[in-house]
């Protein structure tokens, strides 16, 4: 099931008069290979939200930025990059997380109940990783 973003709702002339642009325009897009509409089974073209979001960064870059049309689909390619490099970033980030919370987890029940309090611990220390800590117990000075 498509979200709500990538939901073809917009015919041509619609996203046409709707951007300020010829129709025309957006078929030399699709035959460039910056935009791809869905197609009906009539294959009519149908735009999304997310097309229409593409397509203002197209015509941003190319009539007011100056950014030739080879130029945009650069761009365009380096910004998908970006954006799979930042989910691969944030799903490491979340397993790490997990590991983190799964050792937590079993030091607190391995220690649970022994009436010991820790010494020594590994933290996460913003922008250093882990960190071994050692604490003092108040018995101890």
């Amino acid at each position: 099931m498509p979200s709500q973003e990538n939901e073809p709702l917009f015919t041509i002339s619609v996203v046409a008069k709707r951007l300020g642009v010829h129709p025309q325009t957006l078929r030399k897009y699709e035959r460039e290979g910056l935009l791809k509409p869905s197609r009906t089974e009539g294959n009519t073209r149908l735009y999304s939200e997310s097309d229409l979001e593409r397509l203002m960064v197209i015509l941003r870059l190319n009539r007011e930025l100056g950014v030739n049309l080879a130029g945009v689909e650069v761009i365009l390619e380096m910004l998908g990059k970006m954006e799979r490099i930042r989910g691969e970033i944030a799903d490491k980030e979340r397993e790490f997380n997990d590991i983190l919370r799964y050792l937590f987890a079993e030091m607190a029940r391995e220690y649970s109940g022994s009436g010991e309090k820790f010494k020594k611990a590994l933290v996460k220390a913003p922008g250093r990783g882990l960190v071994k800590i050692e604490r003092l117990d108040e018995a101890d000075g």
